[in-house]
């Protein structure tokens, strides 16, 4: 066995049979084992078509495309970022700010690490004063 045979085998291993061995893994769907395991995005799919606005407290910063398909459904979006490291925070606030920038939306500071972000279509009334002071 060459060098190439080698590293074809470590990159798409193929079993006896001659079946690659990845599309065999790839098509089996590993299911979670305990309820805190499972991804909260699949619990999303099943909302309400007049749902008007929704609540994320993302854990990494791979869920905010979850966030910027309810706001492309026209669904406002409540995100508490207490969950992520600081880094990552802001890392989500400054994609959200480009996806609702792309929807001509808005996007406010509602609390501590808390932010609205809404499209167009819904209208926000009102602003929060986060920093205590007089505006």
């Amino acid at each position: 066995m060459g060098v190439v045979d080698k590293i074809k085998e470590f990159v798409a291993p193929i079993d006896e049979d001659g079946e690659d061995i990845l599309e065999v893994e790839e098509e089996m769907e590993e299911v979670p084992r305990a309820r805190y395991e499972r991804a909260k995005s699949k619990n999303m799919n099943a909302m309400n078509s007049n749902t008007k606005m929704v609540l994320f407290e993302p854990r990494s910063f791979s869920e905010a495309d979850e966030v910027g398909k309810r706001l492309k459904e026209g669904r406002a979006v409540v995100v508490n970022l207490h969950k992520l490291d600081r880094e990552f925070a802001q890392r989500t606030i400054d994609f959200l700010t480009g996806v609702v920038f792309a929807l001509d939306g808005k996007i406010q500071k509602i609390g501590t690490n808390v932010i609205l972000c809404s499209p167009e279509s819904i209208g926000v009334q009102g602003v929060i004063n986060v920093d205590g002071g007089e505006e």
